[in-house]
């Protein structure tokens, strides 16, 4: 049986988008089940990923009837299931490095989540502006994000992160897509890289589908209401 990856709204599910550009782009076959976000109680949402993951959230992968959720087991899932594929670097410093990447990524870059959430259609520069001018903390979260870029970078020669597009990647793939739509300020070598994701065959494809959605969800838009 083919994998299963479980995601919400490709405009709007930036944890979604991790697992399902990092397959995409090393060729990880999978069928995609792709589930129309609504948070209500008892919502069809709600009511289809419990059927998937106990913990009720997307992604979940599904490997015959096996289910791993949360971004960073799916992962590791995923490099233990395909050892050749690529999905961390072959290095034992670098692995650990990309993985401490990861998980900073998973937990942290709050104020950037919250002021700038993930809408890959949208183009909110005046948007981004007042959010650079009022926020500091988003200011701090963009000044680590050039920190991570140019060390890491610096470090592998690029391309990306650690050379090759891996799951270090994958994780500021949607982090790159906020950069973009509230265009928020960058280094000439910072927004080389943002490019260079956006252009990844995965994160291409990504971008594409979540511009053929046309599904605009009003909780989701929160600098556009009556849209």
């Amino acid at each position: 049986m083919a994998l299963q990856l479980v995601i919400g709204n490709k405009n709007y599910s930036s944890w979604s988008m991790r697992p399902w550009v990092l397959m995409t782009g090393l060729g990880i076959g999978f069928e995609e089940i792709r589930l129309r976000f609504d948070f209500a109680d008892g919502s069809p949402f709600r009511q289809a990923v419990a059927r998937y993951s106990p913990a009720g959230f997307v992604p979940v992968l599904v490997d015959d009837g096996f289910a791993v959720w949360d971004t960073l087991a799916i992962t590791e899932y995923l490099h233990e299931r395909f050892p050749g594929a690529g999905v961390w670097p072959s290095g034992l410093r670098e692995r650990a490095r990309a993985r401490s990447l990861c998980a900073e990524m998973h937990s942290g870059f709050g104020a950037l989540r919250s002021h700038c959430p993930m809408n890959i259609e949208a183009s909110l520069p005046e948007v981004g502006a007042r959010i650079w001018a009022e926020q500091e903390a988003v200011r701090r979260n963009v000044a680590r994000l050039e920190s991570i870029f140019a060390a890491a970078l610096g470090a592998s020669g690029g391309p990306f992160l650690f050379g090759a597009f891996g799951a270090a990647d994958a994780f500021f793939a949607p982090v790159c897509m906020r950069l973009r739509s509230y265009a928020l300020p960058l280094s000439e070598a910072a927004q080389a890289y943002v490019g260079r994701v956006a252009a990844a065959p995965g994160v291409r494809r990504w971008i594409d589908e979540a511009l053929a959605e046309a599904d605009f969800l009003d909780f989701e838009e929160p600098y556009r209401k009556g849209r």
